[in-house]
């Protein structure tokens, strides 16, 4: 079934600071910046900024099932939220997007968001000279193909098992770059020391 995201989930700009996010000690929130989150779907969530935000104002506390998106630079990518460990609002270049519909997975929405179909129609609609941002309405009209529940399952689990086995194989390349390393290194004080 295609869809458009709107159709299937709520977008919301990110907590309006103004400027950069404030450093406050004793804070009642953290913030969910870009630099902590990464494409792989890593969340960085002791390396929070603590802040301040006016709880007489309604707020958009981050929730388990919640889904954010970098809008903003050379990749727009989304991150679907497992448990949030700590009351966390989303910074202003990040969209908060909350799922409507029960026929959507979380997961399954980012990876879909992702993936090349989406990321040739968002790079075609970013607006801006200096960097590069995707507004809100172009997310919202963004194309979505919502296959049946149990398929959403099965796409979402390979997509885990080509995480870990990428990470498993990023490993033994570093791995391997530490022996090669370490062999050139005892090459070069053996040969140092016969020189002597």
């Amino acid at each position: 079934m295609k869809h458009i995201l709107l159709a299937l989930a709520d977008v919301q700009a990110g907590h309006p600071f103004r400027g950069s996010v404030p450093f406050v000690a004793t804070g009642n929130a953290f913030a969910l910046q870009m630099r902590d989150l990464s494409p792989n779907g890593d969340i960085a969530w002791d390396g929070l900024i603590r802040t301040e935000v006016d709880a007489n104002k309604p707020v958009q506390w981050l929730r388990t099932g919640d889904v954010v998106f970098v809008a903003r630079g050379s990749r727009n990518y989304a991150v679907s939220l497992g448990e949030v460990p700590k009351p966390t609002v989303c910074s202003p270049n990040v969209f908060l997007l909350r799922i409507t519909s029960p026929s959507l997975l979380p997961a399954f929405l980012a990876w879909q968001i992702n993936r090349a179909p989406a990321q040739r129609y968002l790079a075609s609609n970013a607006e801006g000279s200096d960097q590069l941002s995707i507004r809100r309405p172009v997310l919202e009209a963004l194309p979505l193909a919502v296959p049946p529940l149990a398929e959403q399952r099965l796409i979402v689990a390979l997509a885990e098992a080509a995480a870990r086995e990428e990470q498993q194989y990023q490993a033994l390349i570093r791995n391997r770059q530490q022996q090669l390393d370490a062999l050139a290194l005892s090459l070069f004080s053996s040969h140092e020391s016969l020189s002597h």
